[in-house]
């Protein structure tokens, strides 16, 4: 819904075409007959209707002279349509993001939206934020090594004048086993040092993973 893709140009990566469109039929069924609405609906039927009332969309238009968008990065395709719609004509825009930041393409953000967002604004203006206030200096050194072999992005060079900082270290494991082993090794270690337990993470890309 969110990409405005049609059903049956979808074509789900976790099970059988139709077994999917079967699924989503049925939960498109149940929403109508208990007169629900999920999130996706509200910016689709908000979509459709600045499109069937330009009555209704020039009045919202009217009511907001400036708009300012956060996380831009984690946009979706009928966010920015509406977004677009509610600019027009002034298209007195201000959106902040950092498309090295997006990590909700899962659930139909698109980066790309904010690497063409100057040829649909020409007139753009870009005032570049780098100066990084939170991570030491290796930490900085050490994400922009990864960061910069993504093909798709804005060229930039984030600094920081924080201290140079521990050294990222990088540690392989052979199985899951290994792994947990050394993390609360090193978690014992840390400890021992006198750190205390609110100031040590353990991170994971999915909720599946620290199983």
């Amino acid at each position: 819904k969110g990409n405005k893709i049609a059903l049956e140009h979808y074509y789900s990566s976790c099970c059988p075409d139709e077994v999917f469109r079967q699924i989503y039929q049925g939960y498109r069924e149940a929403c109508q007959s208990r007169r629900k609405l999920d999130f996706d609906d509200m910016l689709v039927l908000c979509y459709d209707l600045f499109v069937k009332r330009p009555d209704i969309l020039k009045k919202w238009q009217e009511r907001y002279a400036y708009i300012l968008i956060d996380e831009f990065q984690d946009i979706n395709q009928v966010q920015y349509d509406v977004i677009r719609m509610l600019a027009a004509p002034q298209n007195n825009l201000f959106i902040v993001g950092d498309d090295d930041q997006s990590i909700y393409k899962f659930r139909g953000a698109k980066p790309e939206i904010m690497l063409g967002f100057k040829k649909d604004y020409e007139n753009v203006k870009e005032i570049l934020l780098d100066v990084n206030y939170r991570s030491t200096k290796n930490v900085v050194y050490g994400a922009q090594k990864v960061i910069r072999k993504n093909r798709n992005r804005y060229d930039k060079k984030i600094i920081t004048l924080n201290e140079q900082g521990e050294n990222v270290h990088i540690q392989e494991t052979r199985n899951t086993v290994e792994e947990s082993r050394y993390v609360l090794g090193r978690i014992t270690e840390e400890l021992k040092k006198g750190v205390p337990p609110s100031e040590i993470a353990v991170l994971y890309r999915t909720a599946m993973e620290p199983r």
